[in-house]
Formats: structure tokens, sequence, C-alpha cells
């Protein structure tokens, strides 16, 4: 039977998850077929099929898969304020050790939906008191997706802790 919970799907899942990050790695995603990573996996496309609409399914499901790991790494108190000092090192160091599927999550352009990217809107009209507060937050969340994507291309050669000074000195401590 092919339950939620089935140790056989679970494999089959995360084989071809693996497999679609894989192939991003060197195609454009509208260039990947489902029998393009059915060959990888060595799967049958019933198979990519009983869990998988089609690729583009498959994207969203791993995406969802990321942004709801990445938001259980910070507690519900925390207001969704991501970026204090201890936040951002979190923030980074999630990143630095989940790096292909940040990678995968920024080719993809999810980024730019800025979905996992919260923003503490109460702290910043305290640090701004700008009628314009809304034109601060997307130019943060756009310049941290910046830099997010810059570190990854680099291949994350600086260590979190040295991310969080950069995201410190960048920001001037607000």
């Amino acid at each position: 039977m092919n339950t939620k919970n089935n140790k056989r799907r679970r494999k089959s899942i995360s084989a071809i998850e693996k497999a679609f990050i894989e192939l991003l790695q060197t195609r454009n995603f509208k260039d990947i077929t489902v029998s393009d990573i059915c060959k990888l996996t060595g799967l049958n496309r019933s198979t990519f099929y009983a869990n998988y609409v089609d690729v583009y399914d498959l994207a969203d499901k791993l995406r969802e898969r990321l942004e709801e790991d990445f938001s259980q790494q910070f507690s519900a108190n925390e207001h969704n304020a991501y970026l204090g000092t201890d936040g951002a090192l979190r923030m980074f160091t999630h990143i630095y050790e989940n790096q292909l599927f940040y990678k995968t999550y920024f080719k993809l352009g999810y980024a730019d939906q800025n979905r996992i990217l919260r923003y503490d809107t109460l702290r910043a009209e305290q640090d701004f008191h700008s009628e314009h507060i809304d034109y601060h937050i997307e130019f943060f969340r756009a310049g941290l997706n910046a830099l997010l994507r810059r570190w990854l291309e680099s291949g994350c050669q600086e260590s979190p802790a040295e991310m969080v000074a950069i995201l410190k000195a960048e920001y001037r401590g607000r």
C-alpha cells in the first residue's frame, strides 16, 4: 500500500528530489523532464506520478518542504524577527548546512518571492520612523537575497559567523 509514511515511498521521494536537484545544477528547470529524473533514479514513471503531478509539482513540493524546514529553525515567540544576531546566525548556519537546497531555491526563483525571509516591521518602524517603511523593507529583503545568492554562488567560503558580521556591517547594527 502506498501510504504517506511508507518507507519505500519516502525512499522514492528522496531519490526523486535528489535527482531533480542534481539535474538543476547543470540544466535549466524548463529542460528537465520526468523521463530524465526516472533515468537518473532508476524508478518507473508510475512511481514519479504516484507522488507528483509533474515536474512543476515536484518543484513546488520541494519548495514547501524547504520553507517549512527553514521556518522551524525559529521559535514562534520570535515574532518572525529572524534577523537579530542569534536569528541571523541560525539562518546562515542552516543555509550553510543545506547549500545545495538553497542553491536550488534561488535557481528556481523562489527567493525573489520573499516567502522565507520575514522582517520585523514593528522594529523597523521604531528604528526608521519612516512613512516609507514598506520601501525600506523591500530594499532590505532584496539586499539580503542578493547577499545570500552571492554567498551560495561562491560556495559559502565565509563562515556563518562571518556572514552575520558582514550583514551587521551593511545594516549598521540596526
